[in-house]
């Protein structure tokens, strides 16, 4: 079966990783050519440890899905017929793949395939309006090749400038869209340090990955609140939460980024308020004062 992609030392991985079933994802061979290995070999690894890839790790394409991807990126089958449909690897299929390819290739190719995937999920969070701006544009408009390219050029300028805006009341949709593309843009933990905290914060937190560690710090802990955990946490990912009252504003730390985020999260969209993404300030900085109060 033929690569999907040509492979060479200059390949920017981000072009590798597409979307299938709604999900970024990157192809096997794609994967094998990246760690220098044969494809199936590194598949049959994969089948030994099969319970460390659950479906939402990796998948097999359909027929359908396999020949739509093909024609989306204009490649004919030039070898005679194919031999079999291509797996599939999310974010964390590739993490857990990488425990099992060790190899100094494998290693230096798995940090930037992990990179790829951050900054591709990046563009997807800040310019969610962008994509759905270009969702209700006419099927005449997007035939035109030279529109889709100018669409997508906005989209990587302003990619590289967005790190701060406003929501505006009414605005509550968009409001909880952009959070929750943050938390699921989550690989390693999520901090939410907010003083008004009801049980509609515990369900957007399990928007997550379910490998994601999740705490957050509020003032008071009420009754009512320790109850709502409690019975979370019984039947979802666990989520930790601890008082603390030292802190006017509302912060969310996703994995080593901080953003400054001006309402609650239960009242998003109510009134007006601003994000900031602190590119000054470190997360363990934060991390290490949580810990020593």
């Amino acid at each position: 079966m033929d690569d999907l992609i040509e492979i060479n030392e200059g390949t920017d991985i981000k072009k590798l990783i597409v979307l299938i079933r709604g999900t970024q994802v990157i192809l096997d061979r794609n994967l094998a050519r990246l760690y220098e290995v044969d494809v199936s070999q590194m598949n049959r690894q994969v089948k030994r440890n099969i319970e460390r890839f659950p479906d939402d790790f990796m998948f097999q394409l359909t027929k359908d899905e396999y020949y739509g991807l093909k024609c989306q990126n204009g490649i004919s089958n030039s070898r005679g017929g194919d031999r079999s449909l291509p797996f599939a690897f999310t974010e964390q299929g590739v993490s857990m793949l990488s425990g099992l390819l060790r190899s100094s290739v494998a290693i230096r190719a798995n940090i930037s395939i992990i990179r790829a995937f951050t900054a591709m999920k990046k563009l997807a969070v800040f310019n969610s309006t962008y994509f759905a701006r270009m969702e209700r544009i006419e099927a005449r408009q997007l035939a035109s090749e030279d529109r889709i390219n100018e669409l997508f050029n906005m989209i990587s300028e302003k990619d590289k400038q967005l790190t701060q805006g406003i929501f505006f009341d009414g605005q509550i949709y968009d409001a909880y869209a952009f959070v929750s593309r943050l938390i699921r843009s989550a690989v390693r933990r999520i901090v939410l340090i907010d003083n008004y905290i009801d049980d509609s914060v515990l369900t957007m937190m399990d928007k997550r990955n379910g490998n994601v560690k999740a705490i957050i710090y509020t003032t008071k802990v009420s009754r009512q609140l320790q109850l709502d955990i409690q019975k979370h946490n019984a039947q979802y990912p666990q989520i930790e939460i601890h008082e603390f009252s030292k802190s006017h504003d509302r912060f969310m730390i996703i994995d080593e980024d901080v953003y400054l985020i001006g309402a609650s999260i239960k009242d998003l969209g109510k009134k007006w308020f601003g994000f900031t993404l602190m590119e000054s300030i470190s997360a363990e900085e934060i991390m290490e004062r949580l810990r020593q109060v």
